[in-house]
């Protein structure tokens, strides 16, 4: 079985964002012959469709990892690297990589209209957020920009409050927003970490009360919680609320997806132990399992999940398992910041699955969604996708 850090440096390599000693560690991990086997298996279940696979240039790959290699002055692995291009040669394919389960035959033959792009002024977001004082003032923090106002500071990416700021008074509150197109982190007063995906608010007090329950509450959208333990804070509990659902810790971490626009709410417990809770009823669950919450009518289900892909946005990396395309292109446009219209509305329906970077060119990524021939062809206009 492929840890759950192996997954991650893979799909970190299929993106080409993998380090040095990422790289290094993969090739020492697939020296072993049951391991290239898996990672064969793997890549070919999770990141090839059959079309890919009938069109796949191996030399681009090769190039690809030579780029890689150079980035990180890494030239000397490739030949020990080679191996993985030698048995994995028909499956893997950089970028975004998906997989359909509607491959129908001769569907590949069918011709495909050229896309139409009126004009691209669509961007990969960035690290951004507005932040909001107690006394009502907004302060904007962007990339590579510093902040600095008493107990809290900025670095353009992270916000980090002073763990030594306590209060035995009334808590004073904060909010971070994250606009479409932007994401951003911030740690919190007792140590708490913070990663807010694009689309997202978080309500928090400047310093927790002492000797009482750590309470914030996630307004809306995304965000993944890595929350000091109740040990270092003599025994206070940690809670997220939001005004359809309760989480309950004592020290883990985990994941809330709880969009405006959506009629449901995920919570994926990675590590420790969450007890998620709403008027219906009151859920327990254990790393790997994910809980539902349908918001039409309160009913909650918990089902298994590979948690450590549903958070790998947090380094970057958007990973799609058998996702709907209007799943993807959800996703995609509160980060992209872009408005999707599908002129078939059955096309909505077609699953994919694979990875891409966050950084990825928008256009290059419609591209290889159109080589699958499910969409004839698509329109860019300003901000908006139009699929066909």
């Amino acid at each position: 079985m492929i840890s759950n850090r192996i997954e991650n440096i893979i799909a970190k390599f299929l993106t080409s964002q993998a380090s040095a000693s990422e790289l290094s560690e993969l090739e020492l991990w697939i020296e072993d012959a049951n391991n290239l086997e898996m990672f064969n298996r793997y890549v070919k279940i999770n990141y090839a469709i059959e079309y890919n696979m009938k069109e796949f240039d191996s030399y681009g790959v090769k190039s690809k990892l030579q780029e890689a290699f150079a980035r990180e002055n890494k030239e000397r692995k490739l030949k020990k690297l080679r191996k993985i291009i030698y048995y994995s040669a028909a499956a893997v394919v950089l970028g975004i990589v998906t997989t359909t389960y509607f491959y129908r035959l001769g569907l590949f033959d069918k011709p495909v209209a050229t896309p139409v792009v009126v004009k691209n002024t669509i961007e990969a977001g960035t690290d951004k957020a507005i932040l909001t004082l107690e006394d009502g003032s907004a302060v904007v923090l962007e990339k590579d920009k510093t902040y600095q106002k008493n107990n809290v500071v900025s670095n353009g990416k992270e916000l980090v409050y002073d763990s030594k700021n306590k209060t035995q008074s009334a808590l004073v509150y904060n909010y971070l927003t994250i606009p479409r197109g932007g994401q951003f982190q911030i740690k919190l007063s007792d140590g708490t970490k913070v990663w807010l995906n694009s689309e997202t608010k978080l309500k928090f007090p400047v310093a927790f009360k002492e000797g009482s329950t750590r309470q914030v509450e996630l307004v809306y959208g995304e965000a993944f919680f890595d929350v000091s333990p109740s040990s270092e804070h003599n025994g206070a509990k940690f809670k997220v609320l939001n005004k359809s659902q309760e989480v309950e810790v004592l020290g883990t971490e985990f994941n809330i997806k709880a969009y405006e626009d959506e009629d449901k709410i995920y919570t994926t417990l990675v590590e420790g132990k969450v007890a998620v809770s709403n008027s219906n009823s009151k859920k327990h669950l254990i790393p790997n399992q994910q809980s539902i919450v349908n918001l039409k009518n309160g009913n909650m289900a918990v089902n298994p999940i590979d948690a450590y892909n549903e958070v790998l946005w947090t380094k970057g990396i958007f990973s799609f398992k058998g996702k709907s395309l209007k799943e993807i292109m959800n996703v995609m446009s509160r980060w992209y910041d872009f408005q999707v219209v599908f002129q078939n509305p059955e096309l909505e329906k077609v699953k994919f699955n694979g990875v891409l970077s966050k950084n990825d060119n928008i256009k290059e990524i419609l591209s290889i969604i159109k080589k699958t021939n499910f969409i004839n062809e698509y329109e860019i206009k300003d901000q908006k996708i139009i699929i066909k």
